[in-house]
């Protein structure tokens, strides 16, 4: 009788042969392809056990899926309703939106509202209100708006609405529309410097544009939605902050808390934040994001799903990530879609990178404010300067999710974290290399001025006495322009940082205006300088090398665009924002 050594001795001997066999070899076994079989009756237990777990998660999932949702939103509601206990009992503080329990009602309250939405009435009710009240309203208004008559009156309507307004909310400070000049001088310098004048969108510029004017009435000029912006800007602040604990480990109280060294407190939270959006990228989370905002601006002005994603993505991303969010399509996006591209990337800034300015001096609400408007601006004023002329191969509503890179969160995790070495090497070679040039220049400026009896001439004075008109057209008091111009010099010159350390030198020195900081700051929340140029430029040609001669035909035009974006959202920051409400 066969005993059960015998058995398993048979079996794997049967196994070796088929190995042998599928591999085609001469007699070698490769055992470590074999499965091991346990031994032992603790062993096979454990095993056994092992597959029936298995077996048994595999097998309801789903219902494992429903209950840990539920377990989950009951400690969600547990500790809220102790919290709210808490509060109504002991905590003797009022309620608050932005802090203590009031904060804990606004973040579970825009939680829960998007899960109701997206769990319960787009699953169950979206295709019913698609096709019915949506269809409806979709067609009625596509045949009012093929009706001319009706179309000029809607837009006449639109234009009188926010002449009203303006004059009604400048009345009594009319020098804030001096604002409302700089950006019809904007706009039509766009105009005559465009590419095909005559194929211009203009639905896609006058949206964008009202759609950046709302942006300001919403964050700017209303009360309650500049205390938002100020609330959620002073945690994205805190969030950041958050990265210098993990500097002050490695680096020391001393050189992060005490004495502030720029390299090590404000750079290293550029660590922290590379991480968390890899992070959001693994999970899906950063992709989803911006397109759905995405597809709300297409719909909004007849752009491609690409250009609006994009406008999106560098909200929040770096002119260099957010590309990734595209990526299967550069090869064939068209000249006016890669403008509309690099455009918004040199136009915003990377959330990266805010803790940096903020360290600087900059108002965090100032700088977030500034990002979101430059997304429908840059819509507007890239398809302005260069008009779409060719049929666009991306309209479909679907983009290809981005392959992941890692294989876990935690994979991601180490991968942002490994990818702030570089960005902050980059930062740091670019500030020593322009600062020390910037000194060079103005020490010969300094000499030839010195032979001419004036030897405080200097880049900053140079720029400050060229961009005085710009300035004053913005907003900028006239005894301000000089300062305000010589800002914009040195961040279109040299870089922003350099620009954003200087403009917190002259608000510590009482030299800025409250007006002035605003429209400084706006004017300067962007990456239109040299080496920005070279970064967006290289780091497109490495997704597509074929798009490498379009790409530096369109670099000149597409980097006074981003310039004159950060300038028109300066322009409605200067014409929204009342005297009394400068921070």
């Amino acid at each position: 009788m066969e005993t059960d050594e015998t058995r398993r001795d048979r079996k794997t001997e049967k196994i070796e042969m088929d190995v042998q066999k599928k591999n085609g070899s001469n007699g070698t076994i490769n055992h470590d392809l074999l499965d091991y079989e346990p031994s032992g009756w603790l062993e096979v237990t454990l095993s056994k056990m092992g597959h029936s777990t298995e077996d048994f998660i595999r097998n309801n999932i789903s219902s494992m899926k429903i209950i840990s949702l539920f377990i989950l939103n009951g400690l969600v509601i547990g500790f809220f309703f102790a919290c709210m206990y808490y509060w109504m009992y002991h905590d003797n503080r009022p309620l608050e939106l932005c802090n203590g329990f009031g904060s804990l009602i606004a973040f579970l309250g825009i939680i829960y509202f998007f899960l109701i939405y997206f769990q319960v009435l787009k699953r169950f009710f979206g295709k019913w209100f698609e096709r019915t009240i949506w269809r409806r309203v979709k067609n009625s208004w596509s045949k009012l708006w093929k009706i001319p008559i009706y179309k000029w009156c809607f837009c006449v309507a639109i234009s009188l609405a926010i002449a009203l307004f303006l004059y009604w909310d400048t009345r009594d400070n009319p020098q804030r529309l001096i604002s409302l000049l700089g950006l019809s001088v904007l706009l039509l310098l766009g105009f005559l410097f465009s590419l095909h004048p005559g194929r211009i969108n203009w639905r896609s510029v006058t949206v964008g544009l009202f759609v950046q004017f709302l942006f300001g009435l919403v964050f700017i000029r209303w009360d309650a939605g500049r205390m938002a912006l100020q609330c959620f800007s002073n945690k994205v602040a805190t969030f950041l902050s958050y990265g210098v604990d993990g500097a002050a480990f490695v680096f020391g109280d001393f050189l992060v808390r005490q004495e502030q060294v720029f390299a090590f407190n404000a750079l290293t939270v550029i660590f922290f934040f590379s991480m968390l959006v890899e992070v959001l990228f693994y999970w899906g989370a950063m992709q989803w994001f911006c397109l759905k905002l995405g597809g709300v601006l297409q719909a909004a002005t007849a752009t491609t799903v690409c250009e609006s994603m994009i406008a999106v993505g560098n909200v929040f991303l770096g002119m260099s990530e957010s590309v990734l969010l595209i990526k299967p399509y550069i090869p064939v996006l068209t000249p006016s879609e890669l403008h509309v591209v690099m455009s918004s990337g040199f136009a915003t800034v990377s959330g990266t990178i805010l803790a940096a300015y903020i360290n600087f001096g900059a108002e965090p609400a100032h700088l977030v404010t500034a990002s979101v408007m430059s997304a429908p601006a840059a819509l507007c004023f890239s398809k302005l300067m260069y008009p779409e002329t060719r049929r666009s191969l991306t309209t479909v509503d679907n983009i290809p999710s981005v392959e992941r890179q890692d294989q876990s969160a935690l994979s991601a995790a180490t991968r942002g974290a490994t990818n702030g070495i570089s960005l902050i090497l980059n930062i740091i070679a670019n500030l020593v290399a322009f600062v020390a040039f910037i000194s060079f220049v103005n020490g010969f400026l300094g000499y030839c001025g010195g032979l001419l009896g004036n030897p405080e001439i200097n880049l900053e004075w140079i720029f400050g006495k060229i961009f005085i008109p710009l300035c004053w057209l913005m907003g900028v008091p006239w005894e301000e322009c000089e300062l305000v111009g010589s800002l914009i010099g040195l961040k279109t010159v040299v870089n922003e940082f350099v620009a954003y350390q200087r403009m917190g030198e002259m608000k510590r020195e009482g030299l800025l205006s409250p007006r002035s900081e605003l429209i400084a700051t706006y004017s300067l929340c962007g990456f239109t300088n040299p080496s920005s140029a070279g970064i967006m430029i290289g780091a497109i040609s490495a997704m597509a090398p074929n798009q490498r001669e379009t790409l530096s035909s369109l670099a000149v035009r597409a980097f006074f665009t981003g310039c004159a974006i950060c300038f028109m959202t300066a322009c409605i920051g200067g014409i929204l924002m009342p005297e009394d409400s400068f921070v």
